[in-house]
Order: C-alpha cells, then sequence, then structure tokens
C-alpha cells in the first residue's frame, strides 16, 4: 500500500515534510511540475503509482486527489483533504488569476512570494524562519510552472458532480483562520462525501501543514494508517 502525498499550487515536499518524517514506508510525493490540468496530474499519479493508494493533498494537490478518486476508485483506499475546496469559478476570476500570472512573469518569484504568501499564513504563525521556508520553496518554482498550475486551476473540473460517488473513508481538514479555502467550503464537501469526517486545525491559515505541523501531520498519519 503506497501513501501518496500531493502539493498545492508552486509547492512541492516542503508542506509535507513533518508528515513525511512521522510515517514509516517512504511516502511517495507527488510531482505536479510538468502538467498544466488536474486531470492529468491525477492521471499521471496513478499511472506512476501502482496499486492500492491512500492519498492526501493539500489545496489544488486535493482537488487531484479528488481526480484521482473519481479516474480509479477502486484504487483509492483512503483519501486526505486538506485546504481545498469544489466550489466553481467566481466573478472575476480568470481575470484575477491571469494578472497574478503576469505579474510572477515581469517581477520573478520572490516578487510573487512578497505578494502571495503573507496572506495564506496565520498572522500569529507569520516567524521569520516559516516565511523564510515558504519563500524558498516559491523561489525553487519559476512563472512558467506558476503559469501552468494556475491555468490547471483556472480549467478544474466540477468536483461536486462526483464527491457523492467517491466511497472511500476520507478526512477533510481546515485551519479555523484560512481565508482562501475557509471552513464552510469543508463543511460543503462534507454535506456531498458518504464517508468523511472533519477536522478544524486551531490558530492556522491555509498552509496548516507546516502552520500546526505537529496537530496536521500527527491526525493524518492516524487516518492514513488506521
Amino acid at each position: 500500500m503506497t501513501v501518496l502525498l500531493i502539493p498545492g499550487l508552486i509547492c512541492d515536499q516542503t508542506v509535507w515534510k513533518p508528515l513525511v518524517d512521522l510515517l514509516d514506508g517512504n511516502p511517495a510525493v507527488a510531482d505536479l511540475t510538468t502538467q498544466d490540468c488536474l486531470t492529468q496530474m491525477a492521471t499521471d499519479c496513478l499511472t506512476k503509482h501502482d496499486g492500492p493508494l491512500q492519498v492526501a493533498g493539500h489545496s489544488m494537490g486535493a482537488r487531484v486527489a479528488m481526480e484521482m478518486a473519481r479516474l480509479a476508485p477502486d484504487r483509492i483506499t483512503r483519501l486526505a483533504l486538506l485546504d481545498t475546496g469544489i466550489h466553481p469559478l467566481a466573478d472575476g476570476e480568470i481575470d484575477k488569476r491571469n494578472a497574478i500570472v503576469q505579474f510572477a512573469h515581469d517581477n520573478g518569484m520572490q516578487a510573487l512570494a512578497d505578494r502571495w504568501l503573507p496572506g495564506m499564513i496565520y498572522n500569529p504563525n507569520k516567524t521569520a524562519a516559516l516565511m523564510q521556508r515558504l519563500t524558498d520553496m516559491v523561489l525553487r518554482a519559476d512563472p512558467d510552472l506558476h503559469d501552468r498550475h494556475i491555468h490547471a486551476l483556472i480549467n478544474r473540473p466540477d468536483a461536486a458532480a462526483y464527491l457523492a460517488d467517491i466511497p472511500c473513508p476520507t478526512l477533510l481538514m481546515v485551519g479555523r483562520q484560512d481565508q482562501w479555502s475557509p471552513v464552510s467550503q469543508h463543511q460543503d464537501m462534507l454535506a456531498l462525501l458518504p464517508n468523511a469526517t472533519l477536522e478544524i486545525i486551531e490558530n492556522a491559515g491555509h498552509f496548516a501543514p507546516i502552520e500546526q505541523p505537529a496537530k496536521v501531520a500527527q491526525l493524518c498519519a492516524d487516518f492514513l494508517t488506521g
């Protein structure tokens, strides 16, 4: 049985390090660096990792995890979805996302990190060390990768249409202070999923896995290996 951890928009293994350190058996971290489509990301993950899968996804990565469960429900035995949502495109979202794509191309990844990251983190958690770790992660990406990920999100599938068909045990988790993917979105998902529970992480924003690493890692580990 493989544990597969899926990072989100311009994220990498940094987000999952507390969980990787806690889990035995060398969990895999998905590579989403080449695709510009969530369904293709899901297909590639299923192709690369054989057999039954226990999958956790954060943010955009959770949308990929949901697609995996849609495409191969017989292979996904447990599903953890963190700080994410199933909402369709909002009014003006395409223009806003295209504007930030252009901003990254024009100004570079340091400027993007300075603009994007602060709103993702609950203010009391914004230590210099945490912000530097996240900034270093963003700097390992480039504007083209950011462009591909935004394209994938703009063209995201309607997950609400199939959540009720996902049979496996599902753990929903969200930071109480997540302003980007708020608690209400996870409550909407909870209402649709037939076999789900919801954990709200206190004192955490959108990057709950590294804002409250011990709590999130332990909950995920207990669920994925339980």
